[in-house]
């Protein structure tokens, strides 16, 4: 299977490629929607089975209107639905053993070649009736639906229609309606197979498009500002016919700055910040294809005539940076809370000496994805709800952090931040296309 998949994906069609940057060629856009519907119909037949009952659901029902849609719906759309039609009701129901889930569409029309439509208006001039309907004949001991305090991805059951589903859902069955938060988790943050034969190669395009941004091909010292590199990544991902779900950040680091301008690579950025020979620079990219996403964080060092290296003091910090993703990631255990892999994580930090924080969160189906939350930026004590959900086998998690180390060159602290893209399989944890294990030169060298 590994072999089709990347057969299919590096060499399918060329209309999108570039090759004089050793980009993959990317498939035509009929060619994307065949293997996202292949990956979605697996996810359906095979994943969701398991996850209903791991969670003991056995119905699980998705109600959405045209453009107001739930994000777990967005997730289930075939290819040729890029929203919602009219209301549109997606029911899943465990017939147990091997028959699998039925998967029924209270619509006027099949979802896609993945949901049988079941509307007959001639019977059931309303909707809810027709839904009512499914529900009495299946009889579910649990019907889940997507509301929830903690998790945004897993609350897209807006007011208006749950109000209207229990008044139409007869008493007898409204004990039964549960929360679906810790389902609607695991579809949107357990990877399939498939899914994971093609991540490693959108990282690495990921990867390939930043570190082309920031190369003497795009940046000019005295000359080139952060916001010019930053419309540059978006450019070349237009470009490429991508998408990035965010909009990248270039920041600087120098010697002559005070020790909190890494602060500006949020709110407080200047936008026309002149690059300069011996700056440190750091990156935030991130991009989509194929229904999946990258979150990526480098540094670049801008060499100073003359200069041949990185300074030794920000090399050693870089390694202090390595260090902290490792103690995070050596603390992946099934079964392990987000924030019982932060408080344990931080406690191994400061044990080693190094100064750091960590802030990191899912990734797949959305960019800041379904799951435990690894710490904030503002809340390294852990953070409540989000926080408290479990590690589970199969998820995609970007880790992101920082360390900040003493350089004796620049005398002042540097925070090297770093962020990379792997998955935790349940025995280990792997980096979907490797990470960044040392500072890269503007030029190269």
């Amino acid at each position: 299977m590994r072999n089709y998949w990347l057969f299919f994906l590096l060499l399918a069609s060329p209309y999108l490629s570039s090759s004089q940057d050793n980009f993959p060629n990317l498939l035509s856009e009929r060619d994307r929607g065949r293997v996202v519907d292949e990956i979605l119909e697996d996810r359906l037949d095979n994943l969701l089975p398991e996850l209903m009952r791991r969670e003991g659901v056995d119905m699980w029902i998705l109600i959405s209107r045209e453009y107001n849609e739930d994000p777990v719906m967005k997730t289930m759309l075939p290819s040729t639905w890029l929203s919602a039609r009219r209301r549109t009701i997606m029911v899943f129901y465990d017939q147990g053993g091997e028959e699998g889930l039925d998967k029924i569409a209270i619509a006027r029309y099949n979802v896609g070649k993945l949901l049988k439509g079941e509307w007959n208006l001639d019977v059931y001039p309303n909707q809810w009736e027709a839904l009512v309907n499914i529900i009495k004949e299946k009889n579910p001991q649990k019907i889940g639906l997507n509301y929830s305090k903690d998790f945004a991805l897993a609350d897209g059951l807006v007011k208006t229609e749950y109000q209207e589903f229990l008044e139409n859902l007869p008493e007898s069955y409204h004990d039964r309606v549960v929360s679906a938060e810790r389902l609607a988790i695991a579809w949107l943050e357990t990877r399939s197979a498939k899914e994971l034969e093609i991540y490693p190669m959108i990282c690495h395009m990921g990867h390939q498009i930043l570190q082309a941004g920031l190369s003497e091909e795009v940046i000019h010292p005295g000359l080139t500002t952060t916001d010019d590199v930053v419309w540059a990544l978006r450019q070349k991902v237009r470009d490429l016919g991508l998408d990035t779900w965010f909009h990248p950040s270039v920041s600087v680091q120098r010697s002559d700055m005070g020790n909190n301008e890494f602060l500006r690579s949020f709110s407080r950025r200047p936008e026309k910040d002149v690059i300069q020979a011996g700056d440190l620079l750091h990156v935030d990219f991130g991009i989509t294809y194929l229904r999946l996403n990258t979150d990526q964080q480098q540094h670049f060092y801008v060499l100073r005539p003359g200069e041949t290296e990185v300074p030794k003091g920000i090399q050693k910090a870089f390694k202090n940076g390595n260090r902290l993703q490792d103690i995070l990631t050596e603390q992946f255990k099934t079964g392990k809370t987000g924030n019982e892999i932060l408080a344990d994580a931080l406690a191994q930090a400061k044990s080693e000496g190094i100064t750091g924080s960590i802030y990191t969160h899912p990734i797949g189906s959305h960019g800041h994805a379904a799951g435990p939350t690894i710490g904030m930026w503002d809340q390294q004590g852990g953070v409540k709800g989000k926080g408290d959900y479990p590690l589970f086998p199969n998820t995609a998690y970007s880790i992101e952090l920082f360390a900040a180390t003493e350089v004796p060159e620049w005398g002042k602290l540097v925070r090297i931040m770093l962020e990379e893209d792997g998955v935790f399989y349940g025995e280990k944890f792997e980096y979907l296309d490797g990470r960044m294990t040392e500072i890269l030169t503007i030029p190269r060298k």
